[in-house]
């Protein structure tokens, strides 16, 4: 799982590394891929086999993503799912329920090969839960122990993965000692954080 919403929020600094390991046959979470984001550096180097996401294929205009180029060449797969029932089967994994129902996607090709049940009389979707091995994600602050407060939009998807994987790890922008956070500004409690690296910022690439 990868964090972040566009360029809000997002684990530049991890992906970068990651993509320096050359590990491939990945399997990706993410909103989105190759806009605003570093992720498509992991396409560049042929990583990802798949991906799930919100938002994968530009709509009009700019630029095809490496994703893209390699998608429409049948070189990686591609899962895409509505963005609310996105953040809905990430959060039902952090919370142990295996699949919940929706009314989003019932009589699209979101729905093709998944349960449709009537109940009350309306159709409803059924959706699998997701985890992840790891969760690279972004925070503003850590404490030693691991507790993060996050800065504005940078929230987002980070919060709800944080507790869906088995590793965690977070790149901050400063770590400080127990104590020092306000605990009502806490959003993730350390007891999901895995691994906190303090990172500088870095610029995004933007897709022209």
């Amino acid at each position: 799982m990868f964090g972040g919403f566009v360029s809000a929020g997002t684990p530049t600094n991890l992906i970068r590394a990651l993509a320096r390991t050359g590990v491939s046959g990945l399997t990706g979470i993410a909103n989105n891929i190759g806009l605003g984001d570093e992720l498509d550096i992991l396409n560049e180097r042929r990583q990802l086999a798949t991906f799930i996401a919100s938002f994968a294929i530009r709509a009009s205009g700019g630029r095809r993503s490496c994703f893209e180029e390699l998608y429409r060449q049948g070189l990686v797969a591609l899962e895409l799912v509505p963005q609310g029932t996105l953040a809905e089967r990430i959060r039902a994994g952090g919370a142990g329920i295996p699949a919940f129902y929706t009314k989003t996607g019932v009589g699209t090709p979101v729905a093709d090969g998944k349960e449709v049940r009537e109940l009350d009389g309306e159709r409803y979707l059924m959706e699998t839960a997701l985890t992840a091995d790891y969760a690279l994600l972004k925070a503003h602050q850590a404490d030693t122990f691991g507790n993060l407060t996050y800065r504005g939009a940078g929230r987002n998807f980070n919060v709800p993965m944080a507790t869906a994987a088995r590793t965690v790890i977070v790149e901050v922008d400063e770590i400080v000692e127990v104590g020092t956070l306000d605990p009502e500004l806490i959003v993730t409690p350390g007891v999901y954080v895995d691994r906190i690296v303090r990172c500088a910022t870095v610029p995004v690439r933007w897709e022209q």
